[in-house]
């Protein structure tokens, strides 16, 4: 499955490392791309391991707001 997560609050190289390091740890998750001036996390996962709202919850925790 693909989705397109916004995310506010991302401003630098950090958040970029940040977030496709945490979510990128999850299991099932085979792909995250963080585009700064979109705002927006892409990420590819198997729903069967991971649900969205785990990797919702994943860049909560790393200080971020969902838009």
């Amino acid at each position: 499955m693909k989705e397109i997560i916004k995310v506010q609050g991302m401003s630098c190289n950090h958040c970029v490392n940040a977030i496709e390091g945490s979510v990128g740890k999850l299991a099932g998750v085979s792909s995250v791309k963080v585009n700064l001036s979109k705002g927006e996390v892409a990420v590819e996962f198997d729903e069967s391991q991971t649900k969205l709202a785990q990797i919702k919850e994943t860049i909560e925790d790393q200080g971020y707001d969902l838009a």
